[in-house]
Order: C-alpha cells, then structure tokens, then sequence
C-alpha cells in the first residue's frame, strides 16, 4: 500500500513538473521575438500532445504572419500526423501558412507540400517546374527558362516561392535569402557560389548528389539554378522588381 501511494506521488510530482515545463515554454514562444521562437518550437514538439496543443494555439493567433517559426511549428504538427493535428491543419489552413498567389493562376501548392514534409529536393524539383510553367510552353518543354523570361515574371508569383522557402526553412533558403547575400558581397556572383555552396575551388557542385538538401546546408543553398547555362537569367532573378516591393 504504501509503495503504491509513493508511485502516484512521484507521478504527480512528473505530471506537475511536465505541466510546469510546457507552460514555461509557452510563455517564452509568445513572448520571444520571432528568430528566438524556432527552437522553442522544437521543444514543444518533442513535448508529446501537451506542446502540440500549444502550436495550434501559436499558429492559430500567429498563422496570419508567416514567419520561419509559423512554418515550423506548421511542419511540426503537420508532420505529427495525429488525428487532431491533421483535423486542425484541414479546418484552419487548407492552403498552408503562406497565401499561394498568383497572378497566372499557378498553382503552387505542390511545393508546400513538400516542405512541409521537408522534402527539399522535390521542393526544389517544383519550384524550378513552376518557374518554367511561368515562363510558358517553349520552358516547360526545354525544362529551363532564357533570362528575358525571368524578366517578364509576376512578382507576386516569384514573391509567393519565396516566401514558401523562407517560411518553411527556418529563413535559411529562399531567392530573397540568397538575394542578400549577393548584396553584401557586392554582387560578386563568383563569391556567391562559394558562400551557398554551389560551387568548390573550381569545381562546380554536382547535381544532385553533392548538394544538401536539408536544413544543414549553408544559408541560400535552395532553390538551385543551373549556373552552367550561364549566369544571366540568375542575375536578371536577383535583380527583378519584385524584391524592390517587400
């Protein structure tokens, strides 16, 4: 009798202090500016259903802002795959956390689905398709698009992939990311691909094995663009008005 008695007082004093735990927690996520919010996130995840309850709470006052600890703490209940994570996402984001405009009516969901599901080499596979699907039926046949189609993009639509890779990767991938960092190096393309990781000494890293294609990789690793076509259409990307509007 009394060693059962000990059992529930140690259980209670667990509960309590898991019960205690969780609510430090949520109070740091709601009161921590949003780059301090990411590993917060992580924890709550491994906190089992308690710190699940907690992100829905977060995404449902935060979802209309999508910032890198929004798309997070959207994976980390999207990767739950628990009923009632999945039932929440459904009711209160069907479209994900990041508004899939359009001026052309493309349809970008596919590439929320995979970094949701942190596929990024599909992620990227998708985003390349879509970029070719904005450029029109001679792209999509060739797989690659001329510079002079980059131009003539929607910044809505190059906005909205954008910000499905930042939001979705922590801030570190994105074309806005790599956009800054080309500015900081004075737009020296050559220093850029050493700095992402596109290319080695001399050598130029091999599709696809040689990429990274998880959140280790170096800041503006993803999406790729083939720099062995040139750089013309990479440089007419990093400097289309588009970015000039955020």
């Amino acid at each position: 009798m009394m060693a059962s008695r000990l059992y529930q007082a140690e259980m209670d004093n667990a509960n309590s202090s898991s019960s205690d735990k969780i609510t430090e927690l949520q109070d740091k996520l709601f009161s921590q500016p949003a780059k301090k919010q990411i590993p917060i996130v992580s924890e709550l995840a491994s906190a089992g259903e308690a710190g699940l309850d907690v992100l829905m709470t977060f995404l449902e006052k935060q979802g209309e802002k999508p910032t890198p600890a929004v798309g997070e703490a959207y994976i980390e209940l999207y990767l739950a795959n628990l009923p009632k994570t999945e039932q929440f996402l459904q009711e209160t984001f069907p479209q994900g956390v990041v508004p899939l405009n359009s001026e052309r009516n493309v349809d970008y969901s596919p590439i929320q689905q995979a970094l949701a599901q942190r596929d990024f080499q599909e992620a990227d596979r998708l985003t390349l398709r879509k970029r070719c699907e904005l450029a029109g039926e001679q792209a999509m046949q060739r797989r690659w698009v001329y510079f002079t189609e980059v131009k003539n993009f929607p910044s809505t639509d190059l906005q909205t992939m954008d910000k499905l890779w930042y939001v979705h990767s922590q801030g570190k991938f994105g074309f806005s990311v790599q956009r800054k960092i080309w500015l900081s190096l004075g737009q020296d393309f050559p220093k850029l691909w050493e700095k992402i990781g596109w290319k080695k000494g001399k050598f130029w890293t091999r599709y696809p094995n040689e990429f990274i294609w998880d959140l280790s990789a170096p800041v503006g690793h993803l999406p790729l663009s083939n720099q062995l076509r040139g750089v013309r259409s990479f440089a007419s990307l990093m400097s289309h008005p588009a970015w000039k509007k955020n």
